[in-house]
């Protein structure tokens, strides 16, 4: 059977690349300073939409009001200030920002909704009560992160992990958070729609058609498109466009729906065991440390996509280690400051690196400085947290989108003429999205989980771990790729094992010296294997 023409004009593929191209500056390069602060901007524009969403869902539950709401919020961007800069300057080195996690969710509600709590009915002391419940459970799990990042346990596991079991791991980071874009926007469509097409045209269509000056609409096409449509959702607001409708559209449009504004204190430095000592439960630490673990798997497929958009070369596993090492600090320092949630890599803020294609370390730690700045003031802070959600929504649909490319653009390394690897890539995509589908509309119908023992702590770990696309996706193509035909001469090249070779160990590939290296010549104390 002939297969293909073989004439003169025949096209070839496009060449692999091992870094992207593009990329306007790397993870060692920076923008001049006015430009790296309006792009650092923009990352803490981004990451506030997390932060105001998961304080939003956990705080009414524990008994919180604005006041305590506020508080949260600014205890959650201050430690999140923190951790970035700890990340970039001595964990993984990456542009990446270190936020809330959803993977914490479901251990944070089962303790708010606990009995040992339903005695207490004034309000702020049961939200302290749950509170330091959730902050020993996030002490615990942490030590677990440590102790798998800096044992080098998931060194073990990164020197395995091949570009074919990548791509699916790396594409539902993105895609696994699939909720949290179009059907959260469609909440105030006259609101977020319109945010999502003028960002659209904004960073793609005029740059296309300017011959000059489109930098300025590629990198700031955030901030540009945010305040118009704030502007135009306050002005709906005034003009009294919603003050017949609904409760629950009131607080989804309006710009004076949020309360933080005026519960939020003008000054405000979050400390230590401000909401009193941790308490410890052992099943809560159990389900805990499940989360630990779903944030790192997904803060593993972060940090591949923001090497891919920083231009840098494959994370080496010793370093994906390291900052796991330090994601578990970073999640000890939520749970000794009383943040109200886990840490993680955050996705949104790696999407955004693609975006303006500025993958620089640099911005990315001044973005940290405006976390800390905004959370000190808290009034000016609440000012921006106020941003009708639907916006935040509107740009995570095309910012979750670009992580999701990220993974597919591993594609290139494999052999995507073998069926090995079709069924490997088939059958973990769509694993990775039917299985959390099947948990969470199970929960949703049912008020419980599909494994309902009398052990609420291990239901919430397997609801925990399964809930998560990228998880379910990186179990099902790791271990795929890692026993099937393993023994077959082809299967190394087709799951591009190859190209990634010279990545397994840190010193193999010189240019991982100038990516991941530990400044002031620290690698002499901590060397990466």
């Amino acid at each position: 059977m002939a297969v293909g023409g073989g004439g003169g004009n025949e096209f070839h593929p496009h060449p692999v690349k091992e870094q992207l191209p593009g990329i306007d500056f790397c993870v060692s390069s920076s923008p001049n300073w006015p430009e790296a602060i309006l792009v650092g901007f923009q990352h803490y524009l981004v990451v506030i939409g997390s932060i105001v969403i998961i304080s939003t869902i956990i705080v009414p539950l524990m008994g919180g009001g604005n006041v305590e709401k506020a508080e949260v919020i600014n205890t959650f961007l201050f430690v999140a200030g923190i951790n970035t800069l700890l990340q970039t300057v001595f964990g993984t080195r990456l542009p990446v920002v270190t936020g809330p996690s959803y993977a914490f969710i479901i251990p944070i509600i089962s303790i708010a909704l606990s009995r040992r709590f339903s005695g207490n009915v004034e309000p702020h002391e049961r939200f302290k009560q749950i509170m330091r419940a959730i902050q020993g459970a996030l002490i615990v799990s942490s030590f677990f992160q440590m102790v798998v990042g800096f044992f080098g346990f998931w060194r073990i596991f990164a020197r395995f992990l091949s570009p074919l079991a990548a791509v699916p791991f790396v594409t539902l980071t993105g895609l696994g958070l699939f909720a949290h874009g179009f059907p959260q926007l469609a909440k105030c469509i006259e609101v977020g729609l319109p945010e999502l097409i003028i960002l659209i045209i904004l960073s793609q269509y005029i740059p296309s058609v300017l011959k000059s000056n489109k930098v300025i609409f590629v990198r700031f096409a955030v901030v540009l498109s945010v305040v118009i449509v704030w502007v135009y959702a306050e002005i709906l607001t005034v003009a009294g466009a919603y003050n017949r409708r609904s409760v629950k559209t009131q607080l989804s449009c309006r710009t004076d729906r949020s309360g933080l504004i005026s519960a939020a204190s003008w000054i405000r430095i979050p400390y230590p065991f401000q909401w009193g000592r941790p308490t410890f439960n052992a099943g809560d630490a159990f389900a805990m440390m499940a989360s630990g673990f779903v944030a790192i798997v997904e803060s593993t497929g972060t940090y591949i996509a923001a090497a891919r958009y920083g231009s840098a070369t494959h994370v080496p596993p010793s370093v994906l280690s390291r900052g796991v090492g330090w994601q578990g600090i970073g999640t000890f320092l939520d749970g000794i400051f009383g943040a109200g949630s886990g840490s993680t890599a955050s996705v949104e803020n790696a999407g955004l690196l693609g975006l303006t294609r500025i993958g620089s370390r640099r911005v990315v730690q001044i973005s940290a400085g405006f976390m800390i700045f905004f959370s000190v003031l808290g009034k000016f802070g609440a000012v921006i947290a106020s941003i009708p959600l639907p916006i935040v929504a509107a740009l995570y649909c095309v910012l979750f989108a670009y992580v999701v490319s990220a993974g597919l653009a591993f594609l290139q390394f494999c052999n995507l003429n073998s069926f090995r690897s079709k069924f490997i890539l088939g059958f973990s995509l769509f694993m990775g999205l039917s299985v959390p589908q099947y948990f969470n509309e199970y929960l949703l119908i049912a008020g419980q989980g599909p494994v309902h023992t009398r052990s609420i702590w291990f239901n919430n770990i397997v609801q925990v771990i399964f809930s998560s696309p990228a998880t379910v996706a990186a179990i099902v193509a790791f271990l795929l790729d890692s026993t099937f035909s393993r023994g077959h001469d082809s299967t190394r090249r087709d799951s591009g094992r190859h190209w990634w070779e010279k990545f397994r160990f840190f010193n193999q590939d010189t240019r991982s010296e100038e990516f991941y290296a530990l400044p002031w010549n620290l690698n002499r104390f901590f060397p990466s294997f």
